[in-house]
């Protein structure tokens, strides 16, 4: 019997407050990159307690043009985990240069560092962490493997505003971080990005990069004298501006990250005391050290003793995730694939010639990940009902037991 109601997979929160927002620049009549947009820049850079943030256009345009202030080019290598989102792999191809895939650990489906150090080379250049679901990484342990090579650390923190380890802001420790406000994340703007350092120089780079290269915004032109003139252009640039309609919401919404947060956390605890009884399910993983944000709530199908399957077993659980998946969504509620193994997408697969074996807890991760609804406002009893029909599959349609 259906619940009576849709469980999304998430829901972007707005109020009175953020409805208004977006009628300023409107009633400005400045709806371009602007003063809005410098409000949210110091909003976020003050919250996560870095010297500067550069807004763009989305998270995949704050990586690109990080790579290329940090000086990746044709040729370079630039580490990136298997298991993430395409456009961390991406953003290095857009630079000409070759992503290396690192496998995760299956403890908490971050970078595996252990792994780390075999997948650095002569031409590495850069590696780039992912904070992947809000669990932030271990910043200092990337570092001892960077730091001996000389290498750079760009992390990829798109769903991890908010996240902490050991009392430490995500993305602070890297040379620079990338954040995304699209409505699957924390707070959203409808798409956006943002690039946070305490490289000045870097910051500059980049704000001159999201805007075609030129050597002066359109607002300063306004705002100044001489405008009537167009700026130069010294360096090849990219439209990756945000508008000040994003720039006003971002600001409305940072004022209740504070308030998401919290209740995220809530309905991730909610999550942990109610799967605990199902023997096959990993719930996610943090150490202690860790505050994740909690972007979305991932667990990964096992064996029936809370381990994690041989490569032999995956195609039969694949099948039942996939079908309990379809069972849940003629049930009302929502479930995604947590992410991809970006090894075996069609692109990467035939430009690099990799098998799934090849990381193989990546591949795993894929085919098993099942990310649960969350979001703020998500009730006690949406939950229950949730893990209610969890519990309902197995015990009515069965699966065959492994091990």
């Amino acid at each position: 019997m259906s619940y009576g109601k849709k469980i999304p997979i998430t829901r972007p929160v707005f109020d009175q407050a953020d409805l208004e927002s977006v009628t300023y620049p409107l009633k400005s009549g400045w709806v371009a990159q602007g003063s809005w947009v410098k409000r949210f820049e110091r909003a976020v850079a003050s919250f996560c307690g870095t010297e500067f943030a550069v807004a763009v256009s989305n998270c995949t345009a704050a990586l690109h043009l990080g790579l290329i202030a940090l000086g990746v080019q044709e040729g370079d290598e630039v580490v990136v985990p298997s298991f993430t989102y395409v456009a961390t792999a991406n953003a290095v191809e857009y630079c000409r240069a070759r992503p290396i895939f690192c496998d995760v650990s299956p403890a908490d489906l971050t970078m595996d560092l252990e792994l780390l150090e075999k997948s650095i080379t002569p031409r590495t250049k850069v590696i780039i962490p992912v904070s992947l679901f809000g669990v932030p990484v271990d910043m200092s342990a990337v570092k001892e493997v960077s730091e001996p090579h000389g290498l750079l650390v760009l992390e990829d923190a798109a769903c991890s505003l908010g996240a902490f380890f050991g009392g430490i802001h995500a993305g602070t420790e890297a040379r620079a971080a990338a954040f995304s406000f699209h409505p699957r994340k924390i707070i959203t703007t409808g798409e956006g990005g943002m690039l946070i350092t305490n490289d000045i120089q870097l910051a500059d780079k980049v704000r001159q990069l999201r805007d075609h290269g030129a050597s002066r915004s359109d607002l300063d032109r306004h705002l100044g004298q001489g405008g009537s003139l167009l700026p130069d252009f010294d360096v090849l640039g990219y439209n990756y501006r945000m508008t000040d309609i994003q720039g006003a919401l971002g600001v409305s919404q940072m004022s209740k990250l504070n308030l998401f947060l919290a209740s995220r956390l809530e309905a991730a605890r909610r999550y942990d005391t109610l799967l605990a009884d199902l023997e096959w399910i990993i719930t996610p993983q943090a150490t202690e050290e860790a505050t994740p944000s909690y972007q979305s709530y991932v667990v990964v199908i096992c064996r029936e003793d809370k381990r994690w399957p041989s490569l032999e077993e995956v195609d039969e659980l694949n099948l039942f995730r996939n079908g309990l998946m379809a069972r849940l969504e003629e049930q009302g509620i929502s479930t995604r694939q947590g992410t991809h193994a970006v090894h075996t997408l069609g692109y990467y697969k035939e430009r690099y010639g990799f098998r799934d074996e090849d990381f193989p807890i990546s591949f795993m991760s894929d085919r098993l990940s099942l990310a649960l609804p969350l979001y703020d406002g998500i009730t006690f009893d949406d939950q229950v009902y949730v893990v209610e029909s969890l519990a309902k599959w197995t015990a009515g349609r069965g699966r065959t037991r492994t091990g």
